[in-house]
């Protein structure tokens, strides 16, 4: 696993960084105590990212899930009655990895992964637009198109004006043109600057900017501009923050909806990013998903007994991670660990780090997720590929990360069902010969009622005085339907003067008369 300590530390670093405002604001959004989400962070990190089959997916809180718990916690009574439903949730976690449901994550379409992950690159940019100027508001961590407070995605964005706050652009401004520079020009000029991650010296220069202009009533920041971790004055207070499950409330029925809700909302968003994350991946390595339910299910069990929000893989630290060069899950791992030890020993220096700051270096990993030219790459490869793709992109970016795929995956089953609609069969149509014409029909491996239309539609084109050849030698399943098709078609090819040759497996059979009791005799066919 030490390796490649050399990449996966200063990789940690940046993912540390990135993880940090998110764990913080998705419990401010999810109307959580703050620290329930460093909790998460830490769970994430140490304890998910020792047990999952991943190289380099990170886990922690979710934005996707903000909306559930908090409507949750209102629901249920309160926070310790939430809490009981995350570990439930964890349980029923675990069932699915037993009962190998991680299966699912394979069968959402290549397409529809990548508008998930340009999608959400996207996402990013427009929600952190306004930290970046230092129009610091909750929805920043909301990575819903409308918000909780009333407002949308756009919305929030016009309210930049008139609302910059000067520091805080200016920090930002600095910090994403040193982030260009140093991945552009520093890190090829010498290795000293691969290993020393950009986003790091952005977080210092950020620190060193709040105490010079300290006392600034131009350029100074405080409050909201700044990232905000609970700082306890001494043992018994930290320990404080810490918040257990009322097992109380085990009894109530809508705990156990909470926590089914959670436990698949959760492991569908964990599967999704494990695809994800494997595509980004430059060592292509396939994470083993039934084994990520299993751990999820751990760290959500865990996380809930001591207070935590529930827990899932997270692409925007998971792509970060890829970013900085992480290449195994001693980075995910060290991430966890350096978050707590920051929140213990020190909480006040995190304190000074500008929002702004973080707000440039996930521009940059929303950037590298939704770059330009992969939409030029998906127009090229065609409609059926690029429709796809472009509805996962909008739906995420209008609606949120579920509706979002499942509106692409919508489509992409559409798209399917066209190329069947399509592929159920050749034709080849030859001069005629002996007064007829020669046409031969070949059916492809698979015909199913998907391919009624097409077959029907060519059978009924068939001139009168026809000879055809309908080849079923490939075909290793043929629908019910389609076959009761021909046994028609049969029938009335007698009154069109059309010859029939079938040409299958068990031999050569002109005009054969009914094609139901031929079929019965072939077991390979339905």
């Amino acid at each position: 696993m030490f390796k490649y300590l050399n990449k996966d530390l200063p990789a940690s670093l940046v993912v540390f960084f990135v993880a940090l405002p998110l764990c913080l604001g998705i419990a401010l959004a999810s109307g959580a105590p703050l620290f329930s989400g460093l909790i998460a962070g830490i769970i994430g990190g140490i304890v998910v990212g020792s047990l999952s089959g991943s190289k380099v997916g990170v886990s922690g809180p979710a934005a996707g899930l903000a909306a559930i718990v908090l409507t949750a916690i209102g629901t249920l009574g309160g926070y310790e009655n939430f809490l009981v439903a995350v570990v439930l949730g964890g349980i029923i976690q675990l069932v699915f990895g037993i009962l190998k449901a991680g299966i699912i994550g394979y069968y959402f379409p290549s397409s529809v992964i990548k508008g998930m992950l340009t999608g959400i690159g996207i996402i990013i940019i427009l929600k952190q637009i306004p930290n970046f100027f230092g129009y610091d508001e909750e929805s920043a961590w909301d990575l819903e198109f409308f918000e909780i407070n009333g407002g949308n995605t756009f919305s929030e964005i016009f309210s930049i004006i008139g609302n910059v706050t000067p520091g805080a652009a200016l920090i930002g401004i600095i910090s994403l043109m040193l982030l260009i520079f140093w991945e552009k020009v520093l890190s090829k000029k010498s290795k000293i600057f691969k290993i020393i991650q950009g986003p790091f010296v952005v977080v210092v220069l950020g620190i060193v900017f709040y105490l010079l202009t300290l006392g600034n009533n131009y350029l100074s920041l405080g409050g909201k501009h700044l990232v905000e971790v609970p700082v306890p004055q001494d043992i018994t207070s930290f320990l404080g923050q810490f918040s257990f499950p009322n097992f109380a409330a085990i009894t109530n029925l809508e705990v156990w909806v909470v926590a089914f809700t959670l436990a698949l909302v959760a492991s569908l968003e964990t599967l999704l990013c494990v695809e994800a994350s494997d595509k980004i991946d430059p060592d292509k390595n396939v994470t083993p998903t039934n084994r990520e339910l299993l751990a999820q299910g751990t760290g959500n069990i865990i996380s809930g007994l001591i207070g935590g929000l529930p827990i899932t893989q997270v692409i925007v630290r998971s792509s970060a991670n890829v970013q900085s060069g992480g290449k195994t899950k001693l980075s995910t791992i060290l991430h966890g660990f350096f978050l707590l030890i920051s929140v213990i020993l020190i909480p006040r220096l995190l304190n000074m780090i500008p929002l702004s700051v973080l707000a440039a270096i996930l521009l940059i990993v929303g950037y590298k997720l939704a770059k330009p030219s992969l939409f030029k790459i998906m127009y090229n490869l065609g409609w059926k590929q690029w429709v796809p793709f472009i509805v996962t992109v909008l739906g995420i970016v209008f609606t949120d990360l579920l509706v979002g795929i499942g509106l692409g995956l919508g489509v992409g089953i559409v798209v399917i069902v066209i190329k069947s609609y399509q592929n159920s069969h050749f034709l080849h149509i030859e001069d005629k010969s002996n007064g007829k014409h020669k046409i031969k029909m070949t059916l492809a491996e698979e015909v199913t009622f998907i391919n009624k239309g097409a077959i029907l539609k060519e059978l009924d084109r068939l001139p009168r005085n026809t000879y055809l050849e309908l080849d079923v030698t490939k075909t290793r399943f043929l629908d019910y339907d389609i076959i009761e098709i021909l046994d028609d078609f049969a029938f009335k090819a007698k009154e069109r003067d059309i010859d029939i040759k079938l040409i299958s497996e068990r031999g050569v059979f002109e005009n054969p008369e009914s094609f139901i009791e031929f079929f019965k005799l072939r077991p390979k066919t339905a």
